[in-house]
């Protein structure tokens, strides 16, 4: 079976390859990428997390090297995510998230990460809480770049302001929030409500539970709803105990749930999307075709990609659910 590619809006890493490492060089985009396309991501940001902004302008400036340095990581690498470093504060919303680097949103900032990455940032997730959001996603829009609303907790009207300011996403709805939350109102009715938002939700099988998951696609319908793998380094890794820079000691469970170790919480997705994919077309109730679409053409169409996922565009051949065979840019990439 020949589909199209798969869109990821948001990867921090696969397969030992950590796009926010401390060392992370051209060849560990190379090696990234590379490793997306034996799984049939032909296009994804990858994703740059909370830091300082020296560490941030680093890690862009490698990102847009790499790009430079080959056409086709340049195709496949469509742009960048920036998740933070504008989000919560309070446990359970922040996440990971390092809490010393977590500061208000800063237009000029923003510019600063354009001139590292060569104008690549193409989405940034915020919290609309945090001070002078409204006035950053207003301006953040304004330079084409897309806002997500995430690791937050927002009142509904904080929402609602941010979705009339720009923002276009939420960022892995239900997860990145607290652990208790009012029974009503709360930011997820609101942001599921709000059809000038698109969700982007982990389909793992771990950050949210396949009737969650169900309610939520009905709630916004499957045209405004994404998959993406949200994928750590270790993702894709043999099951054991690993040290990590963000985290700790984490364990990986031979079904691919990451977990810091001792406890049940997670650290982060451990499926990259070819993976997610193939989970929720055997746990939720719809059409296969449906569920493609939210993890190639619908975050193909977010970047104006639109003809990546078209007849002509990015293919993946796959057969018994193996990828075989991938091509970007009409070069074949990848050969099992």
């Amino acid at each position: 079976m020949i589909t199209p590619g798969l869109v990821d809006l948001q990867v921090n890493g696969f397969a030992g390859h950590d796009v926010n490492a401390d060392d992370v060089t051209v060849d560990t985009l190379a090696s990234l990428t590379h490793a997306l396309w034996g799984r049939g991501v032909t296009t994804y940001l990858p994703t740059v997390i909370t830091a300082s902004e020296e560490k941030i302008l680093h890690v862009l400036s490698v990102i847009a090297a790499a790009r430079r340095s080959d056409p086709l990581l340049a195709h496949s690498i469509a742009g960048i995510h920036v998740e933070g470093p504008s989000l919560a504060v309070e446990d359970g919303p922040r996440g990971a998230h390092d809490r010393d680097h977590l500061r208000d949103p800063d237009i000029a900032e923003l510019d600063r990460w354009q001139l590292a990455a060569d104008g690549a940032v193409r989405l940034v997730t915020t919290a609309p809480e945090r001070p002078g959001a409204a006035q950053y996603i207003a301006a953040a829009t304004a330079r084409g770049v897309r806002v997500s609303l995430g690791h937050c907790a927002p009142s509904p009207a904080e929402v609602r302001a941010a979705v009339a300011a720009g923002a276009t996403l939420s960022t892995h709805l239900g997860n990145g929030t607290a652990s208790m939350l009012p029974r009503h109102p709360n930011h997820l009715w609101t942001q599921l409500a709000e059809d000038r938002l698109i969700a982007m939700l982990i389909a793992d099988g771990h950050h949210l539970p396949a009737e969650t998951l169900t309610v939520m696609i009905r709630a916004k319908g499957p045209e405004r709803c994404v998959l993406t793998s949200d994928s750590a380094a270790l993702a894709g890794m043999p099951s054991g105990r690993y040290r990590t820079p963000v985290g700790g000691d984490v364990e990986v469970a031979p079904d691919g749930r990451l977990s810091l170790a001792g406890t049940g919480y997670l650290a982060g997705s451990g499926s990259d999307l070819r993976s997610c994919l193939d989970w929720a077309r055997s746990a939720l109730p719809f059409a296969p075709a449906q569920l493609l679409d939210m993890a190639s053409r619908i975050p193909a169409s977010l970047l104006g990609l639109e003809e990546r996922t078209a007849e002509g565009g990015d293919t993946v051949l796959l057969e018994e659910g193996l990828v075989v065979e991938a091509r970007v840019a009409g070069m074949p990439i990848h050969r099992a």
